[in-house]
């Protein structure tokens, strides 16, 4: 496989901690004592887990981005961020009692097979993501109670937050893979 980068087989920019992506002062994610609260603990994770996507794909060009992992996998880091996005959409239809949300990218798994390395495909992954965040967010801030009933199957709010934040859990799990594979790049 063709490195794209002069640095070490695997490197990080951490210079505290060897391990981590980024030192903690250059660290966007939250530091300190967690919130209080289920809903303020989840979405604090389900932020971090967003950011942390992010960051798995800063510095990257659009070829970088829609680079597949091993054969016959069609993932790529950007099939991962209009995954997100499709994910996000779908899920503001498990809340709704009305007619779904047409598919952002087609027929199932165009996500990934359809990601392709042109800029302009990375840049509405990234603003069909933002928006689609931005979205499920507001729709789920009208359901503050966690134990709340919603949509056609009945999914209670806590069950959809959980799933988000596991969804993006596993998913940046799948983003370290890629980076190193990409550019050899490691850390949490």
């Amino acid at each position: 496989m063709p490195r794209m980068s002069d640095q070490p087989a695997r490197w990080t920019k951490a210079t505290v901690y060897p391990d981590m992506w980024a030192d903690p002062d250059d660290d966007p994610r939250s530091e300190g004592p967690g919130p209080d609260g289920e809903l303020p603990t989840l979405q604090d994770f389900l932020t971090n887990y967003r950011r942390t996507l992010r960051m798995k794909c800063d510095g990257l060009d659009a070829e970088q981005l829609a680079r597949r992992s091993v054969p016959p996998s069609t993932m790529s880091l950007l099939g991962l961020v209009r995954h997100l996005a499709e994910a996000e959409r779908d899920w503001r239809n498990w809340i709704t009692d009305g007619d779904p949300l047409p598919k952002l990218y087609g027929e199932k798994d165009a996500d990934f097979h359809r990601a392709v390395a042109e800029q302009a495909m990375v840049d509405a992954a990234y603003s069909d993501l933002e928006r689609e965040q931005a979205a499920t967010d507001a729709a789920l801030a009208e359901h503050p109670d966690l134990g709340e009933r919603v949509g056609k199957e009945g999914i209670s709010v806590r069950e959809l937050m959980v799933h988000r934040v596991e969804e993006y859990a596993r998913h940046c799990g799948h983003a370290d893979l890629l980076r190193e594979c990409v550019d050899g790049r490691v850390g949490q």
